[in-house]
């Protein structure tokens, strides 16, 4: 998708399809209240294009709600698209980003390969909006068929977005983040929507490399002989009883003229396949469970956004990448396996993977100089039971590190809901022939996963991600496709900016 940004009048614009946003101004409740959509523009042009059928009260204006009119009157744009926002006094700029890739899987159907979005007059930042607007618009774009023998591209070619020139720099530099910010999700999406057999981790490893050396990231690449150097016994336990290979992966920004400071570490989870390994999972989806890299995945996907948004602090990104197979070679319900650092683990389910190889992970990552570190996994179904799809979960042991991951989700606009660790938690996942197990049992799976991760992690302070409820979109939104969602990218890349 071709994107750019224009301040020219919306009356005055030649595009196939011309998109505005409305909201319900309405202020009285009750059941003779009637609906009273507003147009969030000045143009007066599109105010008198609109006025007969906002009157109608046909269109409501909820958000994501859409509204088709051909040949405006005193409009250039050959098609007019109203999207709601929902009630005028609870606009938000996730709205916006909602409204934009609605409008674009509206137009993608129609066979529309070219788009205008008009940002709304609303109260609400320019640079924000301006951002939001084009990061929506190119999610909205995305769709996972890949390997359809017919498939029949229908990406938008052209996006325009047209704005107000009163506030023309703040924009301009908010689009240029969004342009970034959504290429590098849909980066992630890209990698996560890859069945396993084209996404080996070795296949994962190169595409990490290949985008490193795009943006300038400094990079290396490892496999079975450096995970064996580094006694890294929890992540190879898992790689063991795979015929793929695994993959170290280690990416490092470091901003010109950065020497003093924190060091912030990103580990993610880059289970390429998980079968479960001999405590094999159910037949039932067992297919989505190529997407168990997500984690990983969104760590380099932030890397991207990272590297080209160019924040002032210095970032390790460590991901550690195989498939859980359930070979003759691989682990055993009731093995003990050692991690880096020495701690034994008393393996009790060898589906409870990701866990093993983000410990070693997360303590790569301080060996290499990490102060600070995030981790992100589809780690837990425990979590997705507390949280449903609707918030992932996150997990901290330091509360300056959790103000900052808030803040981030402020600009992020994505959905975390903190969750509990500590001691009760730590004692649940004591074991009697070795230090700890890797499952705590039924109750509380989430949290005693995410305690599990706090041994390895110790004082330093860390942030831990369980997107298993949402790396995944399960069925179309208006303003999203069904499959991966690219979730955490947005969150991990302000959070570091927040930390910087």
């Amino acid at each position: 998708m071709k994107t750019t940004l224009c301040f020219a009048e919306p009356q005055g614009i030649e595009t196939e399809l011309l998109v505005a946003l409305a909201a319900d101004a309405q202020t009285e409740k009750g059941p003779d209240a009637n609906p009273a959509p507003v147009l969030l523009t000045a143009d007066e042009a599109l105010k008198s294009a609109t006025a007969a059928v906002l009157a109608t009260g046909e269109f409501k204006a909820g958000a994501n709600e859409t509204l088709l009119l051909h040949a405006p009157a005193g409009v250039k744009a050959r098609r007019l698209l109203l999207v709601g926002l929902g009630k005028q006094a609870k606009l938000t700029v996730n709205g916006v980003r909602s409204a934009a890739g609605t409008a674009v899987r509206f137009a993608k159907p129609r066979n529309l390969r070219e788009l205008t979005f008009l940002l709304p007059v609303a109260g609400l930042p320019d640079a924000a909006v301006a951002r939001a607007a084009v990061e929506g618009a190119l999610v909205g774009d995305f769709d996972p068929d890949t390997y359809r023998s017919d498939r029949k591209d229908k990406s938008i070619e052209q996006l325009t977005v047209a704005a107000s020139a009163a506030e023309k720099a703040a924009v301009e530099a908010g689009f240029a983040e969004g342009v970034v910010i959504g290429e590098s999700q849909n980066f992630t999406r890209s990698l996560v929507n890859e069945p396993g057999n084209k996404l080996t981790p070795t296949i994962l490893a190169q595409r990490a490399a290949a985008m490193a050396q795009e943006v300038g990231l400094g990079w290396e690449i490892h496999s079975t002989e450096k995970i064996k150097e580094l006694k890294m016994g929890a992540f190879w336990s898992v790689a063991q009883g795979s015929e793929e290979p695994p993959a170290l992966i280690v990416l490092r920004y470091e901003p010109e003229g950065v020497k003093e400071g924190p060091v912030l570490g990103l580990v993610g989870k880059g289970i390429t396949f998980d079968s479960g390994g001999i405590s094999l999972k159910p037949g039932d989806n067992m297919e989505k469970m190529k997407y168990d890299m997500a984690g990983g995945a969104a760590m380099l996907g932030a890397m991207r956004a990272i590297a080209l948004l160019k924040p002032k602090v210095r970032v390790i990104c460590v991901v550690c990448a195989t498939e859980n197979m359930p070979d003759g070679k691989a682990q055993k319900p009731g093995d003990v396996q050692t991690a880096m650092n020495g701690k034994t683990i008393e393996i009790i389910n060898t589906d409870a993977e990701g866990r093993l190889v983000l410990a070693d992970g997360l303590l790569y990552a301080k060996q290499l100089g990490a102060t600070q570190l995030i981790d992100a996994a589809t780690l837990t179904g425990a979590c997705v039971v507390a949280l449903g799809m609707i918030n992932a979960g996150v997990f901290a042991n330091d509360d300056v590190a959790y103000a900052n991951f808030e803040q981030a989700l402020k600009v992020s606009g994505e959905k975390f809901w903190r969750l509990p660790i500590g001691e009760e938690y730590a004692e649940m996942i004591k074991s009697d022939i070795g230090d700890i197990k890797n499952t705590g049992g039924r109750w509380g799976g989430a949290c005693t996963a995410a305690e599990f991760l706090h041994v390895f992690a110790e004082d330093t302070p860390w942030l831990h991600l369980d997107i298993a409820g949402m790396a995944w979109v399960e069925s179309a939104q208006p303003w999203i496709a069904k499959g991966p969602s690219g979730t955490g990218v947005r969150s991990i890349l302000e959070w570091v900016r927040a930390s910087a």
